[in-house]
Protein backbone atom coordinates (compact mmCIF):
# COMPACT_ATOMS: atom_id res chain seq x y z
CA UNK A 1 0.00 0.00 0.00
CA UNK A 2 3.03 2.14 1.18
CA UNK A 3 4.38 1.84 -2.50
CA UNK A 4 1.16 2.08 -4.33
CA UNK A 5 0.58 5.78 -2.81
CA UNK A 6 4.24 6.61 -3.22
CA UNK A 7 4.07 5.99 -7.12
CA UNK A 8 0.86 7.79 -7.23
CA UNK A 9 1.87 10.62 -5.32
CA UNK A 10 5.06 10.92 -7.49
CA UNK A 11 2.71 10.60 -10.39
CA UNK A 12 0.49 13.35 -9.38
CA UNK A 13 3.86 15.53 -8.51
CA UNK A 14 4.55 15.28 -12.26
CA UNK A 15 1.51 15.77 -13.51
CA UNK A 16 1.63 19.07 -11.78
CA UNK A 17 4.71 20.10 -12.76
CA UNK A 18 3.94 19.48 -16.54
CA UNK A 19 0.85 21.51 -16.15
CA UNK A 20 2.21 24.66 -13.76
CA UNK A 21 4.79 24.77 -16.87
CA UNK A 22 2.10 24.70 -19.67
CA UNK A 23 0.63 27.43 -17.77
CA UNK A 24 3.56 29.74 -17.47
CA UNK A 25 4.10 29.28 -21.17
CA UNK A 26 0.67 29.86 -21.81
CA UNK A 27 0.58 33.24 -20.23
CA UNK A 28 4.11 34.28 -21.09
CA UNK A 29 3.04 34.51 -24.60
CA UNK A 30 -0.18 35.86 -24.12
CA UNK A 31 -0.54 39.55 -25.80
CA UNK A 32 -0.74 41.69 -22.86
CA UNK A 33 1.47 43.58 -20.49
CA UNK A 34 1.34 43.45 -16.80
CA UNK A 35 3.56 46.61 -15.88
CA UNK A 36 0.90 48.77 -18.51
CA UNK A 37 -1.87 47.04 -16.53
CA UNK A 38 -0.36 48.02 -13.24
CA UNK A 39 0.96 51.60 -14.04
CA UNK A 40 -2.00 52.49 -16.66
CA UNK A 41 -2.19 54.11 -19.96
CA UNK A 42 -0.56 57.31 -18.58
CA UNK A 43 2.83 55.50 -17.72
CA UNK A 44 6.22 56.10 -19.23
CA UNK A 45 8.46 53.96 -20.39
CA UNK A 46 11.04 54.21 -17.64
CA UNK A 47 8.14 54.22 -15.37
CA UNK A 48 7.12 50.42 -16.96
CA UNK A 49 10.40 49.02 -17.28
CA UNK A 50 10.64 49.38 -13.97
CA UNK A 51 7.90 47.88 -12.97
CA UNK A 52 8.95 44.84 -15.51
CA UNK A 53 11.80 44.21 -13.15
CA UNK A 54 10.12 44.85 -9.94
CA UNK A 55 7.98 42.14 -11.18
CA UNK A 56 10.55 39.98 -12.88
CA UNK A 57 9.10 39.31 -16.22
CA UNK A 58 12.08 40.97 -17.88
CA UNK A 59 14.19 37.73 -17.72
CA UNK A 60 13.60 35.02 -20.03
CA UNK A 61 10.83 32.70 -19.49
CA UNK A 62 13.12 29.79 -17.81
CA UNK A 63 14.21 31.91 -15.36
CA UNK A 64 10.89 33.28 -14.42
CA UNK A 65 9.50 30.00 -14.28
CA UNK A 66 12.40 28.46 -12.33
CA UNK A 67 11.40 31.63 -9.58
CA UNK A 68 7.98 30.92 -9.87
CA UNK A 69 8.60 27.65 -8.68
CA UNK A 70 10.57 27.78 -6.29
CA UNK A 71 7.93 30.22 -4.62
CA UNK A 72 5.25 28.36 -5.10
CA UNK A 73 6.69 24.92 -3.85
CA UNK A 74 6.47 27.47 -0.63
CA UNK A 75 3.11 28.54 -0.63
CA UNK A 76 3.85 32.09 -2.37
CA UNK A 77 2.14 32.35 -5.68
CA UNK A 78 3.05 35.68 -6.64
CA UNK A 79 1.34 39.21 -5.85
CA UNK A 80 -2.13 40.17 -7.72
CA UNK A 81 -1.29 42.51 -10.62
CA UNK A 82 -4.63 43.99 -9.73
CA UNK A 83 -4.23 44.86 -5.98
CA UNK A 84 -0.91 44.06 -5.31
CA UNK A 85 -1.97 41.17 -2.37
CA UNK A 86 -0.53 37.55 -1.95
CA UNK A 87 -2.07 35.59 -4.28
CA UNK A 88 -2.08 32.25 -2.06
CA UNK A 89 -4.52 34.37 0.99
CA UNK A 90 -6.65 35.40 -1.68
CA UNK A 91 -7.57 32.03 -3.29
CA UNK A 92 -7.81 30.47 0.47
CA UNK A 93 -10.24 32.71 1.34
CA UNK A 94 -12.57 31.73 -1.89
CA UNK A 95 -12.04 27.79 -0.72
CA UNK A 96 -14.42 27.45 1.64
CA UNK A 97 -17.18 28.81 -0.12
CA UNK A 98 -16.47 26.00 -3.26
CA UNK A 99 -15.87 23.68 -0.71
CA UNK A 100 -19.40 24.12 1.12
CA UNK A 101 -21.28 24.25 -2.38
CA UNK A 102 -19.52 21.34 -4.14
CA UNK A 103 -19.47 19.28 -0.95
CA UNK A 104 -23.22 19.78 0.21
CA UNK A 105 -24.33 19.66 -3.43
CA UNK A 106 -22.11 16.03 -3.73
CA UNK A 107 -24.48 14.19 -0.57
CA UNK A 108 -27.38 15.85 -2.56
CA UNK A 109 -27.24 14.42 -5.72
CA UNK A 110 -25.66 11.02 -4.75
CA UNK A 111 -28.92 10.72 -2.19
CA UNK A 112 -31.02 11.67 -5.61
CA UNK A 113 -29.23 10.08 -8.30
CA UNK A 114 -28.32 6.92 -7.02
CA UNK A 115 -31.77 5.43 -5.88
CA UNK A 116 -33.60 6.74 -8.75
CA UNK A 117 -30.80 5.00 -10.84
CA UNK A 118 -31.44 1.88 -8.96
CA UNK A 119 -35.26 1.78 -8.72
CA UNK A 120 -35.19 2.09 -12.33
CA UNK A 121 -32.94 -0.61 -13.34
CA UNK A 122 -35.07 -2.72 -10.84
CA UNK A 123 -38.08 -1.96 -12.42
CA UNK A 124 -36.90 -2.15 -16.26
CA UNK A 125 -40.16 -1.01 -18.73
CA UNK A 126 -42.07 0.12 -15.72
CA UNK A 127 -44.02 3.08 -14.80
CA UNK A 128 -41.01 3.58 -12.40
CA UNK A 129 -38.96 3.32 -14.68
CA UNK A 130 -40.08 5.44 -17.53
CA UNK A 131 -40.15 7.95 -14.46
CA UNK A 132 -36.75 7.82 -13.31
CA UNK A 133 -35.77 8.18 -17.58
CA UNK A 134 -38.05 10.89 -17.51
CA UNK A 135 -35.69 12.43 -14.54
CA UNK A 136 -32.74 11.83 -16.33
CA UNK A 137 -33.74 13.81 -19.83
CA UNK A 138 -35.05 16.63 -17.63
CA UNK A 139 -31.94 16.95 -15.65
CA UNK A 140 -29.51 16.83 -18.70
CA UNK A 141 -31.34 19.06 -20.99
CA UNK A 142 -31.88 22.16 -18.45
CA UNK A 143 -28.59 24.11 -18.82
CA UNK A 144 -27.33 24.83 -15.14
CA UNK A 145 -28.40 29.01 -14.84
CA UNK A 146 -31.78 28.17 -16.28
CA UNK A 147 -32.29 25.75 -13.44
CA UNK A 148 -30.28 28.32 -11.35
CA UNK A 149 -33.05 31.12 -12.07
CA UNK A 150 -35.99 29.40 -11.87
CA UNK A 151 -35.29 28.66 -8.31
CA UNK A 152 -34.74 32.05 -7.44
CA UNK A 153 -37.91 33.02 -9.05
CA UNK A 154 -40.17 30.05 -7.82
CA UNK A 155 -38.18 30.05 -4.19
CA UNK A 156 -37.32 33.54 -3.96
CA UNK A 157 -38.91 35.94 -5.88
CA UNK A 158 -42.59 34.45 -5.32
CA UNK A 159 -42.41 34.25 -1.70
CA UNK A 160 -40.86 37.81 -1.38
CA UNK A 161 -44.00 39.52 -3.51
CA UNK A 162 -45.94 37.32 -1.36
CA UNK A 163 -44.46 39.45 1.57
CA UNK A 164 -42.24 36.70 3.37
CA UNK A 165 -38.94 34.91 2.67
CA UNK A 166 -38.82 31.47 2.45
CA UNK A 167 -35.05 31.46 0.72
CA UNK A 168 -32.21 33.90 0.26
CA UNK A 169 -30.82 35.16 -2.61
CA UNK A 170 -27.79 34.51 -2.68
CA UNK A 171 -24.36 34.97 -0.19
CA UNK A 172 -22.87 32.91 1.79
CA UNK A 173 -22.42 32.45 5.33
CA UNK A 174 -19.51 30.42 7.51
CA UNK A 175 -19.84 27.58 8.60
CA UNK A 176 -18.12 28.19 11.99
CA UNK A 177 -20.28 31.85 12.57
CA UNK A 178 -23.56 30.17 12.46
CA UNK A 179 -24.26 26.46 11.14
CA UNK A 180 -28.18 26.96 9.91
CA UNK A 181 -27.96 30.51 8.55
CA UNK A 182 -24.44 28.52 6.45
CA UNK A 183 -27.04 25.86 5.34
CA UNK A 184 -29.89 28.20 4.71
CA UNK A 185 -27.95 30.35 2.35
CA UNK A 186 -26.40 27.19 0.71
CA UNK A 187 -29.79 25.10 0.22
CA UNK A 188 -30.45 27.00 -3.68
CA UNK A 189 -27.51 26.49 -4.90
CA UNK A 190 -26.82 22.90 -3.44
CA UNK A 191 -30.87 22.21 -4.93
CA UNK A 192 -29.20 23.74 -8.49
CA UNK A 193 -25.86 22.12 -8.77
CA UNK A 194 -27.78 18.68 -7.12
CA UNK A 195 -30.20 18.50 -9.83
CA UNK A 196 -28.11 19.00 -13.12
CA UNK A 197 -25.62 16.45 -11.43
CA UNK A 198 -28.15 13.85 -10.05
CA UNK A 199 -29.04 13.12 -13.62
CA UNK A 200 -25.95 11.66 -14.99
CA UNK A 201 -25.42 9.73 -11.89
CA UNK A 202 -28.99 8.12 -11.93
CA UNK A 203 -28.37 7.21 -16.08
CA UNK A 204 -24.69 6.05 -14.25
CA UNK A 205 -26.07 4.12 -11.98
CA UNK A 206 -28.98 2.68 -13.97
CA UNK A 207 -26.50 1.34 -16.75
CA UNK A 208 -24.58 -0.25 -14.31
CA UNK A 209 -26.99 -2.23 -12.33
CA UNK A 210 -28.71 -3.78 -15.83
CA UNK A 211 -25.25 -4.89 -16.63
CA UNK A 212 -23.98 -6.19 -13.08
CA UNK A 213 -27.67 -7.94 -12.50
CA UNK A 214 -27.14 -10.11 -15.22
CA UNK A 215 -23.82 -11.63 -14.08
CA UNK A 216 -23.71 -15.58 -13.06
CA UNK A 217 -23.11 -14.36 -8.96
CA UNK A 218 -25.98 -12.43 -8.91
CA UNK A 219 -28.35 -15.67 -10.51
CA UNK A 220 -26.66 -17.69 -7.93
CA UNK A 221 -27.48 -15.41 -4.92
CA UNK A 222 -30.68 -15.14 -5.94
CA UNK A 223 -30.78 -19.56 -5.85
CA UNK A 224 -29.45 -19.34 -2.38
CA UNK A 225 -32.71 -17.45 -1.17
CA UNK A 226 -31.28 -14.11 -0.39
CA UNK A 227 -33.86 -11.60 -0.50
CA UNK A 228 -33.80 -9.14 -3.76
CA UNK A 229 -33.29 -6.02 -1.35
CA UNK A 230 -29.86 -7.81 -0.48
CA UNK A 231 -29.30 -8.99 -3.75
CA UNK A 232 -29.52 -5.49 -4.86
CA UNK A 233 -27.93 -3.53 -2.24
CA UNK A 234 -25.21 -5.77 -1.13
CA UNK A 235 -24.11 -7.45 -4.21
CA UNK A 236 -25.26 -5.56 -7.23
CA UNK A 237 -24.89 -1.95 -5.88
CA UNK A 238 -21.30 -2.79 -4.58
CA UNK A 239 -19.90 -4.10 -8.15
CA UNK A 240 -22.27 -0.68 -9.64
CA UNK A 241 -20.10 1.27 -7.23
CA UNK A 242 -16.64 1.64 -9.05
CA UNK A 243 -17.42 3.45 -12.20
CA UNK A 244 -19.91 5.96 -9.64
CA UNK A 245 -16.51 6.54 -7.67
CA UNK A 246 -14.84 7.27 -10.85
CA UNK A 247 -17.11 9.85 -11.86
CA UNK A 248 -17.11 10.89 -8.43
CA UNK A 249 -13.97 11.79 -7.90
CA UNK A 250 -13.40 13.31 -10.94
CA UNK A 251 -16.60 15.77 -10.82
CA UNK A 252 -15.62 16.91 -7.51
CA UNK A 253 -12.07 17.83 -8.50
CA UNK A 254 -13.63 19.66 -11.27
CA UNK A 255 -15.99 21.73 -9.21
CA UNK A 256 -13.44 22.32 -6.15
CA UNK A 257 -11.70 24.52 -9.28
CA UNK A 258 -15.25 26.30 -9.41
CA UNK A 259 -18.47 26.09 -9.69
CA UNK A 260 -18.50 29.45 -12.01
CA UNK A 261 -22.01 29.15 -13.05
CA UNK A 262 -23.38 28.50 -9.53
CA UNK A 263 -21.13 30.91 -8.10
CA UNK A 264 -22.21 33.90 -10.52
CA UNK A 265 -26.29 33.06 -10.45
CA UNK A 266 -26.54 32.74 -6.80
CA UNK A 267 -23.55 36.29 -5.87
CA UNK A 268 -21.31 33.55 -4.76
CA UNK A 269 -17.41 34.31 -4.08
CA UNK A 270 -15.67 30.97 -4.31
CA UNK A 271 -13.01 29.87 -6.49
CA UNK A 272 -14.80 30.05 -9.58
CA UNK A 273 -15.94 33.74 -9.27
CA UNK A 274 -12.46 34.38 -8.59
CA UNK A 275 -11.78 33.31 -11.69
CA UNK A 276 -14.01 35.07 -13.70
CA UNK A 277 -12.81 38.60 -11.94
CA UNK A 278 -9.43 37.52 -12.83
CA UNK A 279 -9.81 36.56 -16.21
CA UNK A 280 -11.30 39.94 -16.82
CA UNK A 281 -8.95 41.56 -15.29
CA UNK A 282 -6.37 39.89 -17.11
CA UNK A 283 -4.60 39.21 -13.40
CA UNK A 284 -2.17 36.26 -14.24
CA UNK A 285 -1.27 35.70 -11.82
CA UNK A 286 -4.23 34.80 -9.58
CA UNK A 287 -5.67 32.70 -13.12
CA UNK A 288 -2.37 30.61 -12.69
CA UNK A 289 -2.79 30.16 -9.51
CA UNK A 290 -7.06 28.94 -9.61
CA UNK A 291 -5.47 26.41 -12.80
CA UNK A 292 -2.68 24.91 -10.22
CA UNK A 293 -5.68 24.90 -7.18
CA UNK A 294 -7.33 22.69 -9.34
CA UNK A 295 -4.79 20.55 -10.85
CA UNK A 296 -3.92 19.80 -6.97
CA UNK A 297 -7.72 18.80 -6.62
CA UNK A 298 -7.53 16.58 -9.60
CA UNK A 299 -4.29 15.21 -8.07
CA UNK A 300 -5.91 14.13 -4.99
CA UNK A 301 -9.05 13.19 -6.19
CA UNK A 302 -7.56 10.39 -8.61
CA UNK A 303 -5.30 8.88 -5.74
CA UNK A 304 -8.36 9.28 -3.25
CA UNK A 305 -10.59 7.06 -5.95
CA UNK A 306 -7.37 4.48 -6.23
CA UNK A 307 -7.76 3.90 -2.61
CA UNK A 308 -11.48 3.11 -2.92
CA UNK A 309 -10.84 0.75 -5.38
CA UNK A 310 -8.70 -1.71 -3.45
CA UNK A 311 -11.42 -1.24 -0.72
CA UNK A 312 -14.32 -2.00 -3.30
CA UNK A 313 -12.76 -4.62 -5.41
CA UNK A 314 -10.73 -7.20 -4.08
CA UNK A 315 -9.22 -8.28 -7.80
CA UNK A 316 -7.47 -4.78 -6.97
CA UNK A 317 -5.85 -5.94 -3.96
Amino acid sequence: MIRFLSRRVAFGAGVLFVLSAFVFLLFFVAPGDPARMIAGDKATESQLAQIRKNLGVDRPILAQYGTFMGKALTGDLGFSYRNQQPVAPIILRRIPVTLSLVLGGAVLWLAIGVPVGIMSARHVGSLRDRLGQAFILVGLSFPTFVLGMMSLYLLYFLPKQAGFTLFPAGGYKALTSNPMLWAWHLALPWTTLALTMAAVYARLTRGQMLEVMREDYIRTARAKGLSERRVVWKHGLRAALTPLVTQLGADIAMLLGGVIIIEQVYGLQGVGALAVQAVANQDRPIIIGVVLLGGVFIVIANIVVDLFYVLLDPRVR
